[in-house]
């Protein structure tokens, strides 16, 4: 594969940051060999030079004598270079770098691309990997068959394993759902989900909006806007609201994947303290009812509704939820993709707010030193120029919020971990454990709420089939083992607290359980407890999942994990847009080249406003 020019533009073009700084993403990593010379030569490509071509010079001796890169390559290899106006691939070192022209250089075959996929990648990837149940099964057997390990050698004789040739049969159980609540002016005040699944028809969220719903004619839109807000100005002014302070901001962007939508995030919730909303055109302009139902679900969590509520939580009748002020928190880790080498890792805290809803989760975000997968910022504590001491922390920041919406202090804590494979559990308990309770104490003397730290883990090969396929009563639509699946025994680890969970309906593929790991549990909770509160909670993740052409408008879907453990993770994504200018700035500004380094100061995020993050504002 040779590197094509095309759509040449002038160095002016070109040295722009933000094209500079996509096209060194793209290329850093790149194993090329060029085919000037007599014998291949290969090198990794590190980023670009920061001038053209053209004006790029090297010493050649140690005389100190130095030439153009232009001038070189006619002299030495009488090529004369055509894009002379282009910048340079970048190879070696800073210290000793390698000029390459783009037009001699071909990427090396064969190589792995491990930078993030874009829509249309993922779309293909997933159509050409999706496997039904059934069809999954029937490779394994046949992969496991095709293999003879029984046969071979090195497994049978060298090392003594014998390979069953069938799958293993394992017993599951599968837990009931919870009951949910909707407004008690609807039609239907509870819902019993069915197969992972409920709609929201005849249910009602909020009694009645300020406004009633109206419509007027194209032609007097604007008499129709006026009239709108003189309306409103009038209800929220009656409610002791002056409406002065725009409050959430809906944004037609034509495309996601843009720098837009990472800038209008920023800019609203660390600068302007503005809830946003942005809609592409595309899907308003197919007139799609359930699009839009999606939408309004969205806005309303990220004004401060729910969407669900779980019954036997609002009347108290959940022990493990509801007979002490609880707080649950929800904690992951996100690294930068494959290649960038400076930026940092980020860390996102959120913690539910609504005793005993717990639906509604406030989210803090922290960055960190690169690929650290401990949380570093749980807890902090500083002396002040003047010999104060100062407490802080997402932890106790989060504490402080809850005594503050409840009128109570935790006296239970359930912190799910995302994000932590086994070789890091013991360092991750033990100095997060630490970070919690010291952040307890700060905040009062022998304030030690008991604590039960449950890790998620959702990337393993561990697939559950049913033992009969096309059986109504054991599968769901899609062929998928029903939700609310539960194994705990012999796949499991014989001694430790882990079960596998499948929460959710299946919607296209093979479904993947979760895999939860009690690695501390001072609430001595029962496994039947702790698996059917995990379970219950799926149900009230407040966002719609993708849909499926079976389904009717307003469907709703469990979860695949834990809510505050995916909350978290979004959370933990959408602050990568804060640093994504800063990073690529920074590669411009080192010639392109980021050196791994544990010991470069982190800078910190930019803090985002108070109203933002005491909703949902990642959602």
């Amino acid at each position: 594969m040779e590197l094509r020019i095309c759509k040449m533009r002038r160095a002016s073009s070109l040295n722009h940051n933000r094209l500079v700084s996509s096209v060194k993403r793209a290329l850093k990593g790149i194993r090329v060999e060029v085919n000037h010379r007599e014998h291949v030569r290969r090198y990794k490509i590190c980023g670009l030079s920061t001038q053209p071509i053209s004006q790029l010079t090297f010493h050649v001796d140690d005389t100190g004598a130095s030439t153009s890169v232009v001038q070189y390559f006619r002299q030495k290899y009488n090529i004369v270079l055509q894009y002379s106006f282009l910048p340079a691939l970048q190879a070696g070192t800073d210290a000793k770098p390698v000029y390459l022209p783009m037009e001699i250089c071909r990427i090396v075959e064969g190589q792995r691309y491990s930078k993030k996929l874009n829509d249309k990648q993922v779309t293909a990837l997933l159509k050409a990997t999706c496997q039904r149940p059934h069809e999954r099964e029937a490779s394994i057997m046949g992969m496991v068959a095709g293999n003879n390990y029984n046969n071979d050698e090195l497994v049978n004789k060298e090392f003594g394993i014998q390979m069953r040739t069938e799958l293993t049969t394992i017993d599951a159980r599968v837990l009931p759902p919870p009951l949910l609540k909707y407004h008690d002016t609807g039609r239907e005040k509870q819902v019993v989900p069915s197969v992972g699944q409920w709609n929201m028809i005849n249910k009602v969220i909020n009694r009645s909006p300020l406004l009633p719903i109206s419509s007027a004619d194209p032609r007097d839109i604007g008499t129709a806007l006026f009239n709108i807000h003189t309306q409103s100005t009038a209800k929220l002014s009656s409610m002791g609201q002056s409406g002065e302070r725009l409050q959430l901001l809906i944004i037609i962007l034509p495309d996601f994947s843009s720098r837009s939508y990472g800038t209008i995030k920023r800019v609203c919730e660390t600068e302007l303290g503005i809830i946003s909303q942005c809609c592409q055109p595309k899907h308003v302009a197919r007139n799609s009812k359930q699009y839009l139902e999606n939408v309004a679900l969205k806005i309303n969590v990220k004004a401060g509704g729910r969407n669900t509520v779980l019954l036997h939580a609002v009347e108290r009748k959940i022990p493990i939820l509801t007979a002490d002020p609880i707080i649950i928190f929800g904690a992951d880790v996100t690294h930068p993709p494959p290649g960038e080498d400076s930026s940092p890792s980020i860390a996102a805290v959120v913690a539910s707010m609504d005793w005993p809803e717990v639906t509604k989760y406030r989210g803090l975000v922290s960055a960190q030193s690169h690929r650290q997968e401990i949380i570093e910022n749980l807890y902090s504590k500083f002396q002040d120029e003047k010999g104060m001491i100062h407490h802080g922390g997402m932890i106790r920041d989060h504490l402080v919020a809850f005594r503050k919406a409840t009128s109570r202090k935790p006296l239970r804590i359930i912190f799910y971990r995302d994000g932590v494979s086994e070789g890091q559990f013991n360092q991750v308990l033990l100095h997060e454990i630490d970070d919690i309770r010291r952040a307890c104490v700060s905040l009062e003397e022998n304030y030690l709420p008991p604590i039960t730290f449950v890790v998620v883990q959702k990337r393993h090969h561990t697939r559950l089939f049913p033992m009969h396929h096309g059986d109504k009563n054991s599968t769901d639509r899609s062929g998928n083992i029903l939700p609310g699946t539960v194994v705990e025994t012999k796949i499991c680890h014989p001694n430790e607290f882990d079960f596998y969970l499948c929460s959710h309906a299946g919607i296209q593929g093979t479904s993947r359980p979760t895999h939860y790991h009690v690695l501390y549990d001072e609430n001595k909770f029962t496994a039947d407890a702790m698996q059917m509160l995990t379970n219950s909670l799926c149900y009230t993740y407040s966002l719609p999942l993708s849909s499926l052409k079976y389904m009717s408008c307003w469907t709703i879907l469990t979860i695949l994990f834990v809510p505050p453990a995916y909350y978290a993770h979004l959370a933990a994504f959408r602050a990568r847009y804060y640093v994504e200018g800063d990073a690529s700035e920074t590669e411009s500004a080192t010639g392109g080249r980021a050196t791994r380094d544990r010991n470069v100061e982190v800078r910190p995020l930019p803090v985002i406003k108070d109203n933002v993050k005491d909703v949902m504002f990642y959602c």
